[in-house]
């Protein structure tokens, strides 16, 4: 007659096998956050040009995750909000936020989409205006800087293409007076494939923080060479930027679910372009008094590829780990 396993037996002949497997083959617990909350947010969506004149607009019910590392419970932390690119929360932002968390840091993951129905723009740029999502990250660092568990002085804004333009040009001492708070201000901006090919009035008069770009060479989605421009025309303006470059980065380099390389056939993309903010909150073509529009100007391509890159996604999380770590920890 056969032996009778009990449940309790079976549970140790289980964990007797687990332990006797090579190392190799367990894999290590993903690290977790020491306490996440989702919090309300109340922002306002506004086009492009109710944006630049400091207008108005209907109001937008948001929503962001806040995700603490672990530690006491009465320790206050630095802070990094993440704003998403066109494609909205992906795995990649989770694995930002775990990274953040590790460094001993506070990750808020900002949501501009979800609460105004958006799931996309990649094939259209018209549904939420780059610049509207500036006003959902001001008014994230407003919530944070009244939480008990983060460092207010010490809150920084990433931004990831789309999202880039948030949390670079959110540096403006000019969009900070339109559409900031007096009392907060963001103690670091860091922006990956950042679109940089709009000229605002004042773009060089930022904030006395620091600014990181971050950029793949071969993006053929967000080209590199305005934010080269734009970095080069803030250093002489006397501000501390610098654009770190990754040879084999194409647009989203970063993100480990991402293919090698791939094709977004439908993808807006202005890589053509080149704009500036004229009269009255007006964006016009470089040099032309003709107003750029996604739909109908000519230098508007369609199509475009993202892609992972291992060596390169791995140097930009040591480096922007590095940099956080030293200008919020200091």
């Amino acid at each position: 007659m056969p032996r009778r396993v009990t449940p309790l037996r079976l549970a140790a002949l289980l964990a007797a096998a687990l332990l006797a497997l090579p190392a190799t083959a367990q894999t290590t617990p993903p690290s977790l956050p020491g306490r996440v909350e989702v919090h309300p947010l109340r922002s306002t969506t506004l086009s492009g040009a109710e944006f630049l004149r400091g207008g108005s607009g209907p109001e937008a019910s948001l929503a962001g995750e806040l995700r603490l590392p672990p530690g006491p419970a009465t320790t206050r932390v630095p802070a990094v909000i993440l704003v998403h690119g066109s494609g909205g929360i992906s795995g990649s932002t989770d694995l930002w936020a775990r990274q953040i968390n590790e460094a001993g840091m506070a990750a808020f993951i900002l949501d501009s989409f979800a609460g105004r129905g958006i799931t996309s723009t990649v094939t259209d740029q018209d549904l939420l205006h780059s610049l509207a999502m500036m006003v959902d990250a001001y008014r994230a660092l407003d919530l944070l800087a009244a939480h008990p568990r983060i460092r207010a002085d010490r809150t920084a804004v990433m931004g990831f293409s789309k999202g880039a333009v948030a949390a670079v040009y959110s540096a403006s001492e000019r969009f900070r007076r339109l559409h900031g708070s007096q009392q907060n201000r963001f103690a670091a901006h860091i922006g990956l494939y950042t679109p940089c090919n709009v000229r605002y009035q004042g773009d060089t008069q930022v904030a006395a923080v620091p600014i990181r770009l971050h950029h793949g060479v071969v993006d053929d989605y967000v080209p590199i060479a305005p934010c080269r421009d734009y970095v080069e025309r803030l250093r002489a303006a006397g501000a501390d930027a610098a654009i770190t470059e990754y040879p084999n980065g194409q647009h989203s380099f970063d993100n480990p679910a991402a293919p090698a390389l791939v094709s977004v056939p439908n993808a807006q993309s202005t890589r053509n372009c080149r704009m500036e903010e004229g009269a009255d909150g007006a964006v016009n073509l470089a040099g032309t008094s003709e107003p750029f529009a996604q739909k109908t100007s000519g230098c508007v391509a369609r199509g475009a590829h993202v892609g992972h890159d291992p060596n390169d996604a791995s140097a930009v999380r040591a480096n922007v780990r590095t940099f956080l770590t030293e200008t919020l920890l200091r």
